[in-house]
């Protein structure tokens, strides 16, 4: 059974029915889009399709008539998988580029990194990756998965198929630990013994898995049914899928469900060993809806290649980027203040065929899809939430987390505030 925090959140109706605003005819420069992205080093295998479905999207806003009049010019940079670099890269973007919005990285410790600067120049910017949660800043949008909306729904898949050992193996970062964490607690809590979960961590770019694969292999050999839950990230999973297939893991032996790898990672993989191991995302290249076929149709067409394969954090740029659109629309300027106050209730259409509105946690409502690998590097969707799933930015099941929400609306416009105390004791805008 899937967890969901109960809250008084009730805008995903009334944003449902929210109409585009025409645009306002507006005189001036172009409007400048950051575009922050590791186009080299570990996370290029990931973030470089981000950047290219970034320049389309703005390509076919401007051949829309652009947004308030005006047309879009990206500005890309490269913080080649440094994190202290997106930083100073975010800094150039606002205080030299001048740019009025930022689409912005993958991993959480780039994020972490933006963060502090994101606030101090009061700058919009758009997060498209799945993400531990423990998290809510006024200048950051997250069209990305919390845990709610993809390592809980997992893990409760697992469950149901009888898994009863676990190992949770990620990269030594943020995201990973945090989630594991979030994780670890949820089988506790479940009556999991804790000598039934192991947990391990790898550095970025990490290559030698045969003896962490057999550990592996030994922990699951102890008559349970075993599962392994993935946040590896980046090009270590090439290495990681590829000594599972040396040993003969197979997913009728210790099934994989992956947090970070999709289509775009698979394309670099022989994925014939790997044919029922399984992916957790909110979309899928191979959901069956037209809106879906029309993205790839044009992501072919924009690409000149029609084996590009699309993938759950280009979706979420897709809806981040109608979503900054819709908002610039509504309050007839790119004022961060007021475009920070118009996207509250904005929603767009995703690539699933429904709906995605933004909630006053910073966090959108999305569908959970679970999906097997296929022979040809695509995914056979196997389960999907009945619904769409408001992200929750503090778990529930970490107890100083659970006392916490997160609401930008004014009056309160916090984004952790404590229930019990009353207190708000993070970023507070007056």
């Amino acid at each position: 059974m899937i967890h969901y925090k109960k809250r008084l959140l009730g805008l995903v109706a009334a944003a449902a029915m929210t109409a585009s605003v025409p645009a306002f005819a507006q005189e001036g420069e172009p409007i400048r889009v950051g575009v922050l992205h590791s186009l080299s080093g570990t996370m290029a295998i990931s973030e470089t399709t981000l950047k290219d479905v970034m320049l389309m999207l703005i390509e076919q806003q401007n051949a829309a008539g652009g947004v308030l009049g005006r047309p879009l010019e990206p500005v890309v940079v490269d913080p080649a998988s440094d994190w202290p670099l997106f930083a100073e890269q975010l800094r150039n973007l606002v205080e030299v580029e001048g740019v009025d919005v930022v689409f912005c990285c993958w991993t959480s410790v780039s994020r972490k990194s933006i963060l502090p600067v994101a606030e101090e120049l009061n700058t919009v910017v758009f997060y498209p990756v799945q993400y531990e949660g423990e998290e809510s800043s006024r200048n950051i949008f997250y069209t990305g998965a919390a845990p709610n909306q993809q390592a809980i729904p997992a893990v409760d898949y697992l469950m149901a198929q009888g898994v009863e050992r676990w190992v949770l193996a990620g990269t030594d970062y943020v995201y990973p630990r945090t989630t594991n964490r979030i994780l670890e607690q949820y089988l506790l809590d479940a009556g999991v013994p804790p000598e039934d979960i192991m947990i391990n961590y790898t550095p970025f770019g990490h290559s030698d898995w045969q003896t962490i694969v057999s550990d592996i292999v030994a922990f699951g050999s102890q008559g349970k049914f075993t599962a392994v839950v993935s946040t590896i990230n980046g090009d270590a999973n090439v290495p990681f899928y590829r000594e599972l297939a040396n040993q003969g893991v197979s997913a009728l032996d210790i099934p994989v469900i992956a947090f970070s790898v999709g289509e775009e990672e698979l394309a670099g993989i022989d994925t014939g060993p790997l044919v029922g191991h399984l992916a957790a995302w909110n979309y899928f290249m191979s959901v069956d809806a037209p809106i879906n076929d029309a993205f790839i149709e044009a992501w072919h067409a924009f690409t000149g290649n029609p084996n590009r394969v699309t993938n759950d954090p280009m979706e979420a740029h897709y809806i981040g980027f109608n979503m900054w659109v819709q908002a610039v629309e509504k309050a007839g300027t790119t004022d961060a203040d007021a475009v920070i106050d118009a996207l509250i209730g904005v929603a767009v259409p995703n690539l699933s065929g429904g709906i995605s509105a933004m909630m006053p946690n910073h966090h959108i409502t999305k569908p959970v899809l679970i999906g097997e690998i296929q022979a040809d590097g695509q995914f056979s969707i196997v389960y999907e939430t009945p619904g769409l799933v408001v992200g929750d930015e503090w778990s529930d099941f970490l107890p100083d987390s659970a006392k916490l929400i997160a609401d930008w609306r004014a009056p309160l416009s916090c984004g952790n505030y404590n229930v019990e105390t009353g207190v708000c004791s993070g970023q507070i805008v007056e």
